[in-house]
């Protein structure tokens, strides 16, 4: 069986073929990282600024010391609104006038500013980028404006339901653990964000040990690295914002378990409830999954398409074909460097939404106590298959997938070599994995017009 990639952080240069292609990484001095994928035939390319700092780094408020909720998604805004060589609306045209595809992204565990860019316009992004990555002025003016932007952004998604059930989720899985918090901050956490603190936030997290700059498509590994390095204000040698160390981010564990409190499946879940006024309730039940390095994670991508991956699944067959109970249903699963979190999502009619919430709960435990059947395995292996290989087309996949990488376990599977290991998985391991989740404590959500779902 084909190994990964590995990526040590005491290795400057590795090269090696990445399914077609030829992937690169240097590490400089400073502790950035550059890593590319050329990608044969390729005209354009997508580049990203991934800084290691996510929701989940912030710090809550105590005593005299100021906190920093809400800070990295405030900082995903405020760094396209200036430098000192431009302003917001330099920033927009610079992108536009070369046609680029160009946003930015809060995860839990990073924040992302990418674009997707011509090969021969490469060099611009790299160069506006890398100011807005380093150079924000993070003015005050902007900073009310912006406050107000995303506090609309906040209240659009708290009109959307399933957003809301899916934020609930989580804060009822993780409970006061940081990964419950919602990434875009609440509103009452961005009311109270003080400019000063979210430019301490910025000046503390954003340096080279936490920059990962990873580009994908037509791209030139060594000419990237220069341009880089002369946007960033870099020498080969030198450490940019030289008063600290470097201190590069790697968060994944070595063992890859998790031990929430064990459980049995036939122990009621707790119900979470939101009451709002709707036509459906949006209901999710789960329960903590796998870390993101978790050596079973391909054998619970195979049960999580078999119990909700599609069409075909348990989960949507049982509930919205056999029944008519929901026009969608399915499960999936949620990874980080020390935790995970498994779910199964459906819409439905309140007076029908215990039902739904049982007949969730009694899919996830067949399979505990059956297993798949072989058509049910070789279907999966299909979907994965085919999902992977044309999620690959596409050079901000490829990009993506270059960064997780550095950021998560330091080692990158191309699609082959992952591909062998789902397919190395038995039927007592998939088996296995149904196991513990249905033994774990089980929480659930339920969010609309509760008043009439016997809940």
């Amino acid at each position: 069986m084909r190994e990964p990639i590995l990526l040590p952080l005491d290795r400057a240069e590795i090269t090696a073929e990445l399914g077609g292609g030829t992937m690169r990484r240097t590490v400089h001095p400073s502790g950035l990282r550059v890593l590319t994928e050329r990608m044969p035939g390729a005209r354009s390319a997508s580049i990203g600024f991934w800084v290691g700092v996510g929701s989940r780094d912030e710090q809550a408020e105590r005593g005299d010391a100021p906190g920093s909720l809400g800070s990295t998604h405030f900082l995903e805004h405020l760094l396209f609104k200036g430098t000192p060589s431009r302003d917001a609306y330099s920033i927009a045209t610079a992108f536009d006038r070369i046609g680029a595809e160009h946003n930015a992204l809060t995860a839990k565990e990073y924040t992302c500013y990418y674009a997707k860019v011509r090969d021969e316009d490469l060099d611009i992004a790299v160069e506006v980028l890398a100011d807005m990555v380093t150079n924000s002025v993070l003015d005050e003016g902007e900073f009310e404006t912006e406050r107000g932007v995303i506090l609309e952004e906040l209240a659009m998604a708290a009109d959307d339901l399933a957003d809301v059930a899916n934020e609930r989720f989580f804060e009822a899985v993780f409970g006061d653990r940081a990964l419950g918090r919602p990434i875009g901050g609440s509103p009452e956490t961005i009311r109270a964000a003080r400019r000063d603190d979210v430019d301490r936030h910025y000046r503390d997290r954003y340096d080279p040990s936490t920059l990962v700059i990873t580009a994908a498509g037509a791209v030139d590994h060594d000419r990237l690295v220069e341009q880089i390095l002369e946007a960033l204000r870099l020498s080969p040698e030198a450490r940019w914002r030289m008063e600290r160390d470097a201190r590069p981010v790697r968060r994944a564990q070595p063992d890859g378990t998790t031990a929430p409190t064990a459980a049995h499946a036939a122990d009621a879940p707790a119900v979470h409830i939101t009451e709002r006024p709707s036509e459906q309730i949006n209901l999710l039940i789960g329960t903590e999954g796998f870390r993101s390095n978790d050596p079973r994670r391909f054998a619970f991508g195979i049960m999580n398409s078999v119990l909700g991956g599609g069409m075909s699944s348990r989960l949507f067959q049982e509930i919205r074909e056999k029944r008519g109970l929901a026009y969608t249903a399915y499960s999936f699963g949620a990874s980080y460097s020390d935790a995970g979190l498994f779910g199964m999502y459906a819409g439905t009619a309140p007076e029908k939404a215990a039902e739904v919430l049982e007949l969730s709960r009694l899919e996830l435990q067949r399979i505990a106590d059956g297993g798949i059947t072989e058509e049910e395995r070789e279907r999966a292996l299909g979907q994965i298959s085919g999902s992977s290989a044309l999620a690959l087309e596409d050079s901000d996949t490829r990009m993506g997938r270059l960064a997780r990488a550095e950021l998560g376990s330091g080692e990158l599977f191309d699609l082959d070599t992952s591909l062998e290991r789902f397919a190395a998985v038995t039927a007592g391991e998939i088996r296995a994995v149904a196991t513990e989740l249905a033994e774990r404590p089980t929480t659930a959500v339920a969010v609309g017009d509760t008043s009439r779902a016997r809940l």
